[in-house]
């Protein structure tokens, strides 16, 4: 993340068949349902995370960069 411009894309790793896809982030809002399109599971985030990037991405939604970004900021 640079210049506090969260990163948009995410490779999504789905938990039971391994099949990864990259995808494009919603900016303002969490994604709770992705769909794997390798095996067909409704993958949902896992407890204590607020969207499937959270807890199945390779970098976490724009919502968490930027309160991360934000929070680190003196």
């Amino acid at each position: 993340m640079t210049n506090n411009t969260p990163l948009l894309e995410s490779e999504l790793t789905c938990p039971n068949c391994k099949h990864v896809k990259r995808e494009i982030m919603p900016v303002d809002a969490c994604q709770f349902y992705y769909e794997c399109e390798g095996c067909k599971a409704l993958l949902r985030p896992r407890a204590g995370d607020c969207c499937v990037f959270c807890s199945f991405g390779s970098i976490k939604c724009p919502p968490v960069q930027m309160q991360a970004c934000c929070s680190s900021s003196p």
